[in-house]
């Protein structure tokens, strides 16, 4: 249980304190679980899922943690607030904020509902920004924001503008957040993840397709939601030197 105090020091006297939002499933609920089980108190955010958010909950109860779920819309800025004041109400304070809500609707540009682009950049840009905003005014220092990117902004693969689009303005904030905390002693990065088994990439995708996108990595699979949970770990923890990036957690993909 570690609070960063100073750059190169540790107080073992604090327990730490993360937010994850999209916690109650697939990598959100990962990452949920690997911080808890790196000692730090957990929030877990959710948006319609309550009942996976307290399942959550209670296997990090269940194993030795501590953590609470609170639902907000990730794109409603009051709501953001509100999970804010609910973490440092519970546990004290926000050191770290994991930002792992999203949505990923696939279609061609020619086909692309509007009302779903809309409704998708409204979670992946302006949700990034409402809790990215809420962080940098509100982790304590030697605290870490991570958000999520897609290893799509760097492949051109049909059907996946609109995603691509949206994780491409996630990428823009990270990188200006950054250098805006300049002297805070935060960092903020994004995780960048390749196809990963999960239920929103499995959604409308028939075997052949996921089949296809396990052959692509030299590693021959899709990742899990633990691989990425490993690497929010590191940016969560011990990666004090690493700031300003985009991580491309893809296998070797691109």
């Amino acid at each position: 249980m570690l609070l960063r105090v100073q750059p190169g020091r540790m107080d073992i006297t604090t327990q730490r304190v993360a937010i994850v939002t999209g916690g109650s499933r697939g990598i959100g609920r990962h990452a949920a679980e690997r911080l808890a089980a790196d000692g730090l108190a957990v929030v877990v955010g959710y948006g319609g899922g309550k009942v996976e958010a307290q399942e959550a909950v209670a296997a990090i109860t269940a194993a030795g943690g501590k953590a609470i779920a609170v639902q907000a819309d990730v794109a409603d800025e009051s709501a953001v607030a509100a999970l804010f004041d609910a973490a440092e109400r519970e546990f004290g304070g926000v050191d770290v904020v994991v930002h792992a809500a999203g949505q990923m609707v696939l279609s061609t540009v020619v086909d692309l509902d509007l009302a779903d682009l809309d409704r998708m950049h409204r979670t992946n840009i302006r949700g990034t920004f409402v809790v990215d905003q809420q962080a940098a005014r509100r982790v304590r220092a030697g605290g870490a924001i991570v958000n999520f990117s897609s290893t799509m902004t760097r492949l051109q693969v049909p059907t996946y503008a609109g995603y691509a689009a949206s994780k491409g303005a996630v990428e823009a904030v990270t990188l200006i957040l950054a250098r805006e905390l300049r002297g805070r002693d935060i960092t903020v990065n994004a995780v960048a993840p390749g196809p990963t088994a999960t239920a929103l990439y499995f959604d409308g995708k028939d075997e052949a397709t996921i089949a296809r996108a396990a052959a692509q990595p030299p590693l021959e699979r899709l990742g899990t939601p633990a691989d990425i949970a490993e690497v929010v770990s590191f940016l969560a923890g011990p990666a004090r030197w690493v700031n300003g990036q985009v991580i491309y957690t893809n296998g070797g993909i691109a």
